[in-house]
């Protein structure tokens, strides 16, 4: 017979950790197993994150010990992308605002915005200890070797150490492998022209490209010939360097990895000077880096999280996001369905949706930024099909441009963003890559109505402080309207007050009352970027009065990504 569990999951990565330790620090009496076929630490690619971890790894109750291990603090990145010869940054911050801070460092202020750039091996194994330290069981070193299942529903695992367990729920949290999902035969999706191959290696003594403040910098992404070189610094001492290319390259190239790799790294002269002194730890690693989505992520008992329901390219650094927040998201999905209050349907749709989404919108993003790679040249003409099948008639710029301005109520509930960057981040890359100034179209109006015509209501959930939340959202044409955050911010203003000037003043009142003065600036304007895509996606009805002050909304080349990038004020006859 096997051993029982509330919660059996398979992989004791980042995705099978966080999910034990969100789903025992709100329900500790639960029985729950991790199966992991290593022993940790272990090697593991996929080290630079977003700023959307910081919160997961605040919530689980692990910041201090991550940010005790001393992990560079990511602070942005520095690209040479595409044609152009120059180098750009991209900054989570303003450099100055992380001058001299100290590590370990707390979760507040500036912290919020940066992210970190991790050796995977010690990293992942803070997270599985602390799942563990929660009370987690861990049986390391031991494989899945048979899923016993039927009628879409996972009875039992067999283990390589001739046990055999089965769980009221069962996931699959094995990565690549996939182990339940294979067995399962659920089918993946590669809705993508992007298939790449990964080659890389560690480096010790390199040089840090940027050093800022006490323990941060920006990782490297660096065009070459064949494809791009990532450059991530993880420890003080230790450096991930590795080369992106497409597999059709490499097969017709002739040439082994090696070959490709030194190759690729010769040919930056930016990259070899930061290896100047430093030495190769030459334990060469392949991987095929294709992007992919699983068709289903859950069935009677079991559900798929993490890499394993879908991968997206790593040229945004977003597979260790994804992972943190859909594994968060399915364990108060889990806990929701013991609960009983919502209906198993609604909770596991919407579980399947948002990671399918987010995974979708992420490979879309990352086919806009290889477009503007010579080794990728070929993806304008799909931008321009995509946006065929779409109803519109665009040229291939103007297709690739739109594609990547897609989703963007999406990505984070209540803001306007995709692919880890908020809307002005967007235009900003957009910008670079175009070489030309894009317009806010909010800028040509000041009065804004609300427009649900022919919108249907319905609800969907937010996952906050242990429980699942039904909050209002309006659909239509596949669009969505999600009442919460700043989108709220700006909806309750809009039912008081329809000029800009009135509606500004109207939010920064309700903030004022509401929450901390820090955050005001940056919620004024994820408010002014949602106003924008309302504007876009006619959730409102704009119209310009000549005697009314309006916005004037920009977005600079270079510089801020997230806190100071966008300049926003009104201008007219009276003060907005």
């Amino acid at each position: 017979m096997p051993h029982t569990y509330d919660v059996v999951i398979a992989g004791g990565g980042p995705g099978g950790s966080t999910l034990a330790g969100m789903l025992l620090k709100y329900r500790p009496t639960l029985k729950v197993l991790i199966v992991e076929r290593e022993h940790f630490p272990r090697e593991h690619v996929g080290e630079s994150q977003l700023p959307q971890i910081g919160p997961v790894l605040n919530e689980l109750g692990v910041w201090d010990q991550i940010e005790r291990a001393g992990f560079p603090v990511k602070i942005g990145a520095t690209f040479k992308w595409g044609m152009a010869q120059e180098l750009w940054d991209f900054n989570l911050v303003p450099p100055e605002a992380y001058v001299d801070q100290q590590r370990p460092g707390s979760f507040d202020g500036v912290r919020r915005g940066t992210a970190f750039q991790v050796d995977r091996a010690r990293y992942d194994e803070i997270l599985l200890r602390h799942a563990q330290k929660l009370g987690c069981e861990v049986r390391e070193g031991v494989a899945v070797r048979q899923v016993e299942h039927a009628i879409d529903e996972v009875q039992a695992l067999h283990l390589s150490d001739g046990s055999k367990v089965s769980g009221r729920y069962v996931i699959d949290a094995s990565g690549h492998v996939g182990v339940v999902r294979r067995a399962l035969g659920v089918e993946i999706d590669c809705p993508t022209l992007l298939k790449n191959i990964a080659i890389w290696d560690y480096w010790t003594d390199t040089a840090w490209a940027d050093t800022i403040g006490k323990g941060g910098t920006r990782i490297q992404v660096i065009s070459v010939p064949c494809g791009w070189l990532w450059f991530i610094p993880i420890s003080a001492t230790r450096t991930s360097l590795g080369l992106v290319c497409p597999v059709s390259y490499y097969k017709s190239s002739g040439k082994t990895p090696e070959q490709l790799y030194t190759e690729a790294i010769a040919s930056s002269d930016r990259i070899t000077s930061l290896l100047q002194g430093a030495a190769r730890e030459n334990q060469l690693r392949t991987t095929n880096d294709w992007s992919f989505v699983a068709e289903r992520l859950a069935g009677k008992n079991w559900f798929l999280v993490g890499e394993c329901a879908g991968f997206a390219d790593p040229i945004l650094s977003a597979g260790l996001t994804l992972t943190h927040v859909g594994a968060r998201e399915l364990a108060y999905t889990l806990q929701a369905l013991d609960e009983g209050t919502y209906s198993r349907d609604w909770l596991v749709q919407h579980y399947q949706a948002n990671q399918q989404r987010r995974v979708r919108q992420h490979m879309r993003f990352a086919e806009f930024w290889y477009s503007a790679n010579a080794q990728f040249t070929d993806l304008q003409a799909h931008c321009q099909d995509i946006a065929r099948e779409a109803g519109l008639r665009l040229g291939a710029q103007q297709a690739w441009a739109w594609l990547a301005q897609g989703g963007f109520t999406n990505d984070v509930l209540g803001q306007a963003g995709i692919g880890g960057l908020d809307l002005a981040g967007v235009n900003q890359v957009t910008q670079r890559f175009l070489d030309q100034d894009l317009a806010w179209h909010a800028n040509d109006f000041n009065v804004f109505q609300l427009n649900l015509q022919g919108a249907e209501q319905t609800t969907i959930p937010v996952y906050r402080d242990g429980k699942v939340l039904a909050i209002p959202c309006y659909e239509r044409d596949g669009k969505r309207l999600a009442v919460t955050g700043t989108t709220q911010l700006l909806l309750v203003a809009m039912q008081q007050a329809n000029d800009i000037g009135s509606i500004m003043g109207l939010m920064q009142q309700i903030l004022t009352t509401k929450t901390p003065a820090t955050y005001h600036h940056i919620a004024m304007q994820q408010a002014l970027q949602m106003l924008e895509v309302l504007v876009v996606e006619e959730w409102v009805i704009a119209r310009l009065d000549e005697s009314l002050p309006r916005l004037t909304l920009s977005s600079p080349r270079e510089g801020v990504m997230v806190q100071s990038r966008m300049k926003a004020w009104t201008s007219g006859s009276r003060e907005g």
